[in-house]
Order: structure tokens, then sequence, then C-alpha cells
């Protein structure tokens, strides 16, 4: 089966929103990242997501879920309720509303993905469960030329204790905005 990657984008002094919760000042060069050919070969090489509820509503899934989503993949959606109404999807994208956790949402990822990528794209408490369960492969953290001085720390509430991290790629993404892709390693026994 493929690799767990997590990803998020973040700005210089480590805020993935600002203080008032908003991301846009990190996506300035959102029309040039889609056109990346770093970005290309990550969707292409992507099986499944894993998104978590927040993720999913930042903007109306009705209108962002269609055939120009960049991920026609099955998506993943961790949350605690199932909404009523979700869009259909088509041949290719799909959703599945996981409710079990972290583990049965990778598990069943990885079953959709096969040999490709799962690919966890967020929000900052699945990524920190991904990353605490053991069950990450590898973490990419693109950075933005930006500071937010106040927001929400991607790295808060993660057992350090149990992680090493190992720089593997340093890429210029977009004209602005630098990836680091890490392999991770969990350090704890019978993990």
């Amino acid at each position: 089966m493929g690799k767990v990657m997590a990803g998020m984008t973040m700005s210089l002094d480590g805020f993935i929103n600002d203080r008032n919760g908003s991301a846009r000042k990190l996506s300035t060069d959102f029309k040039e990242l889609l056109e990346a050919p770093s970005f290309k070969e990550m969707t292409k090489d992507t099986g499944a997501v894993i998104m978590g509820r927040r993720v999913y509503e930042m903007a109306d899934p009705f209108l962002w879920a269609n055939d120009d989503y960049e991920f026609q993949v099955p998506i993943f959606v961790l949350t605690h309720t199932p909404p009523e109404k979700y869009p259909k999807g088509n041949d290719k994208l799909s959703f599945t509303f996981v409710t079990a956790g972290i583990e049965s949402a990778i598990s069943q990822a990885k079953k959709a993905a096969g040999d490709k990528i799962v690919q966890v794209i967020g929000g900052a408490s699945t990524i920190q469960q991904c990353l605490n369960s053991g069950l990450c492969d590898e973490l990419q953290i693109d950075i933005m030329p930006v500071l937010l001085g106040k927001g929400l720390s991607l790295f808060q509430g993660i057992d350090t204790d149990k992680l090493e991290l190992e720089r593997t790629k340093v890429d210029e993404t977009t004209t602005i905005r630098t990836s680091i892709i890490f392999k991770v390693t969990n350090t704890s026994p019978g993990v």
C-alpha cells in the first residue's frame, strides 16, 4: 500500500491561520500553486484524501466538489457527525464521512488509494491526530513569507517525544512558497 503524507501551509512564524481564523494570507499564490509541477505531480500520485470536517466546510462543498477540484479521488472526512446532505461526487471523487477516528479514516483511505499516496490535507486537528497516532509517513510543510503574529499553530498538541523528522526535500514551489518534506519516524516502541 502507499504512504500517508500530511501537509499544511504555514506562516514563517509557524501559524496556519491568523488570530481571526483566516488563512487568506497563506494562499495568495493559489493559482500559481495549482500550476506548479510539484503540485501537479502530487495530485497525480494521490489515491485518496483525508480532511477534517472544518476543511470540508471552509467553502461550500457543493461548489468545490466537482469535476474541477484538484483531487479527483475518494475523500474521507473525519467528523463526529456526518452532514445530512453532501455532494454526490462523480465516478472518481466520492465522500465517506468517518466517525470512528483517524485510524479508521487512514485504513479506509489506504484501501481506496492502493499503491498511491493518502494525502492528509487538514485541518490542524486532523494532522495532529495523524502524527500522534504514528500513522504518518511524510510531512510536507509549505512556508509562506508572511508573519501572522498570532493564530493557530499546527504543532500545538503534538507529542514531540514520539516523533523524529528527517528533511528529505526542499522545493521552491511557487515564486513565494517553499515546500519542505520530512520523513516521519515514530520513536515510541510498540506503536
